[in-house]
């Protein structure tokens, strides 16, 4: 375990440069949802026009996810990453724009979120190499841990920006400071050295470009489908994003009618930020042996909330629940992050986060458009006690599967760290 406590990650240069950026980054996409419904709403009075914009956001980003993983891998995070930085200052720069003229187009707003998508589908997977590039393999879960703090702390400070700017200067400037803290991440970045190590070369075969696209794909594909602990736990990851998004979508109704009012789910969503920056930072500090199968197990806790939204329980309990739930997320992403950093070949690891991005976020939209048909067919407490179930059952059912069993931090990560090919001290680009 010692080797795993090494020097503070902040100590280093690249690290601190790469956290600056995501911060910036972070506190930028947490004000602008809020902000985009406001504005949207304000200019045409439609919940349909709302959900085509936030569908031109979310279909490319699901679609293209995998490719951003393959360009990730070949070229370089650190390249792709800072190219995705302006083009996504560039859509929310034009969105800003179109919005302080005072008339803004409907369809102009949906192509800023179309390139913002496309822009997040090539950055997403960037990340966990990005960390894994400037942080030691020592440092790499105070590092995770530091993220997974500052995501939540931005997702508790960002709606409050955003309605503080919408309520004083208007929606577009939210906008702007979002255009703003992707040129600030992208000059941080540039500074920034990250370690990389290229996918091997192989010889072409006379396949072309498509060809080579879709080996990548499948090699990527043969890393998440070789590991055990890695492709049960995704499934059970996909089922917590596709319940999180029943109780979102339901949770706001519940909280109104039967727990007291909006400020129940006003406190509900804080509290779970709370919990989620808590979560983080225990994770920082406790490392489990066998961290795979405690963190699914912590996951297993958002079954809490569900049952007692799903009874209408005291507001209290309710949002106490939430809360710890939250936690239990907030340990989850750090420990996953980690063990992923340090088992799989650094030169397949965006690839392979991508899938587990994929799988996520497209379980989300199955939950948002599932939640309301259950609710006017069985009523809102139907949905979520099976969300509940699915949520226990699919995070418990992981302790069966013996590669989280017995994948340890002790054992496997660094040894698997040794094997990888072309850890020898990578290029710094």
């Amino acid at each position: 375990m010692d080797e795993l406590r090494s020097a503070h990650p902040l100590r280093g240069r690249d690290f601190r440069l790469l956290f600056g950026a995501r911060v910036l980054s972070l506190t930028g996409d947490a004000a602008v949802p809020a902000a985009l419904a406001l504005a949207v709403l304000r200019a045409t009075g439609s919940t349909s026009a709302l959900a085509l914009v936030l569908g031109c956001a979310m279909v490319p980003r699901l679609l293209l996810l995998p490719i951003g993983g393959v360009v990730a891998d070949r070229l370089n995070a650190r390249g792709v990453a800072l190219a995705t930085d302006l083009l996504g200052c560039a859509a929310q720069l034009f969105a800003g724009i179109e919005l302080l003229g005072g008339q803004p187009d409907l369809w102009h707003l949906a192509i800023a979120q179309v390139i913002g998508g496309t822009a997040s589908a090539f950055q997403t997977p960037t990340i966990s190499p990005l960390v894994a590039g400037t942080a030691d393999p020592s440092g790499l879960h105070k590092a995770n841990s530091l993220l997974g703090a500052a995501n939540g702390a931005t997702r508790l400070a960002g709606p409050a920006l955003a309605g503080t700017l919408v309520l004083t200067v208007g929606p577009g400037w939210t906008f702007v400071l979002d255009a703003a803290s992707f040129a600030a991440s992208a000059a941080l970045l540039a500074m920034a050295r990250v370690r990389h190590v290229p996918i091997p070369a192989r010889p072409d075969g006379g396949r072309g470009a498509f060809g080579r696209l879709i080996s990548d794909l499948t090699e990527g594909w043969s890393e998440v489908r070789s590991r055990d602990w890695y492709w049960t736990s995704l499934i059970a990851h996909a089922v917590w994003n596709g319940a999180s998004a029943v109780l979102l979508t339901l949770g706001p109704a519940i909280a109104i009618d039967r727990l007291g009012g909006e400020g129940a789910w006003i406190a509900t969503v804080q509290v779970g930020a709370v919990g989620l920056v808590a979560g983080a930072l225990l994770a920082a500090r406790v490392r489990p042996r066998r961290p795979v199968l405690v963190a699914n197990l912590g996951l297993a806790l958002f079954a809490l909330p569900l049952v007692l939204f799903a009874v209408a329980a005291p507001a209290p309990l309710a949002i106490a629940a939430y809360g710890l739930s939250g936690a239990g997320l907030g340990v989850l992403n750090p420990t996953w992050e980690t063990v992923v950093q340090l088992t799989v070949p650094q030169h397949a690891l965006a690839r392979v986060t991508s899938y587990d991005w994929l799988l996520s976020l497209g379980a989300a939209p199955l939950g948002y458009a599932l939640a309301p048909w259950a609710a006017s067919a069985w009523g809102t407490s139907t949905p979520l006690l099976i969300a509940a179930f699915l949520v226990a059952t699919s995070c418990l059912a992981t302790a069966a599967v013996p590669g989280v069993r017995h994948l340890t931090m002790l054992t496997e990560a660094p040894a698997k760290r040794l094997a990888t090919p072309g850890t020898e001290p990578a290029p710094m680009t």
